[in-house]
């Protein structure tokens, strides 16, 4: 009898407490204006790589988000949030052209191996955004756009020497 009382009452605080935090909101990653300094306003970025870093990075790793319908929802947002602030830390798309020449050239490789590797985009991002998946031919369309980006800094580096 009293095993019963406790798992009602636990389960009672439970139910509480996931109402209770609905309450407690995430600030959204929502750019009211792009940014002068995305990757694209400075670089040659073709339209259908465009479109793929778009589809399969530009959610975690740029100023703008395209939120899903569960994203109304705590814990989820929570955690959809610390999954968008900690992408922007590593690497931010519309943030590219603040980032010293190193930083560039670092970040481009990193963007590189990791999709090479599988790595990017996550496993639990693709689970659920299907498109987001890169093919291998996708794969090595990034990484030839990765290497003639990286070209065009050397090149602004050297002309800034002159």
């Amino acid at each position: 009898m009293k095993t019963s009382s406790l798992i009602k009452t636990g389960a009672g605080f439970i139910v509480l407490f996931l109402i209770a935090i609905q309450f407690f909101d995430t600030t959204k990653n929502i750019a009211a204006v792009p940014s002068e300094n995305a990757l694209e306003k400075h670089y040659q970025v073709p339209d259908h790589v465009q479109g793929l870093l778009k589809t399969s990075c530009y959610d975690c790793h740029s100023n703008t988000t395209a939120y899903p319908w569960y994203n109304n929802i705590q814990p989820v947002k929570w955690w959809l949030a610390d999954h968008v602030n900690s992408g922007k830390r590593h690497f931010n798309f519309d943030e590219f052209n603040s980032y010293s020449k190193e930083k560039k050239l670092k970040k481009l490789d990193e963007v590189a191996e990791t999709i090479r590797e599988g790595e990017m985009p996550l496993t639990s991002y693709t689970v659920v955004h299907q498109n987001a998946k890169l093919s291998d031919i996708q794969k090595s369309e990034i990484e030839q756009w990765v290497k003639e980006v990286k070209k065009q800094i050397e090149y602004q580096f050297v002309k800034k020497q002159k």
